[in-house]
């Protein structure tokens, strides 16, 4: 799982909505990335608040 949901998550569910794979969840307080993800980095192009941080 290389990209992370940060705690600057609003929960809008605009990641969500874009995620090819359906590798994001709705959560309290906010959303989370499974290891379904692939990587693609579509979430965090979407993303309001920059809240979804690519690896360092």
């Amino acid at each position: 799982m290389a990209y992370k949901i940060t705690e600057d998550c609003v929960a809008c569910g605009s990641c969500a909505a874009t995620c090819p794979v359906s590798a994001i969840q709705e959560g309290e307080p906010i959303y989370s990335i499974n290891d379904e993800c692939v990587e693609c980095g579509s979430c965090a192009e979407v993303c309001p608040t920059g809240a979804i941080k690519a690896p360092e």
